[in-house]
């Protein structure tokens, strides 16, 4: 995993509305949730990146996706240590770790310490977050 300066994205909500779905302005600069089961990219088996829906930035590769049986897409890492920001999230009397794109601060999901080796997180993440760019090979 590489670590690069990410350089921010600042729009008003009115550009972000403008740009994104009403899915997808719910789930990134609302911070909701797509319902479990539904989202596009949850059974997505493609090679391929993985890229923020609202600033279109790498967030994770197919290689590090997983089947969690959560019902949203799962990856045990990001693309590198700069691409996701993690925040404390104690909304709904729960305590969960938030993430959010580095680049615009879109929600994405959660991460949460029950994911496989060789990290042991579970990033899990809403498909109305995401693009999907396949690979070419």
């Amino acid at each position: 995993m590489t670590d690069t300066k990410v350089e921010k994205i600042q729009k008003t909500e009115e550009e972000w509305k403008a740009q994104l779905t009403p899915e997808q302005y719910y789930v990134t600069r609302q911070k909701g949730t797509e319902p479990a089961f539904s989202g596009a990219l949850y059974r997505n088996h493609a090679d391929g990146i993985y890229r923020c829906v609202a600033c279109n930035a790498e967030l994770f590769t197919s290689d590090t996706k997983f089947e969690s049986g959560s019902g949203w897409p799962s990856f045990y890492q990001p693309v590198s240590a700069s691409a996701v920001d993690e925040h404390e999230d104690s909304s709904y009397g729960m305590r969960r770790v938030e993430v959010t794109c580095a680049r615009c601060g879109a929600h994405l999901g959660h991460v949460f310490p029950d994911g496989p080796k060789p990290t042991g997180e579970r990033f899990c993440i809403n498909s109305a977050a995401l693009n999907f760019e396949k690979s070419n090979s």
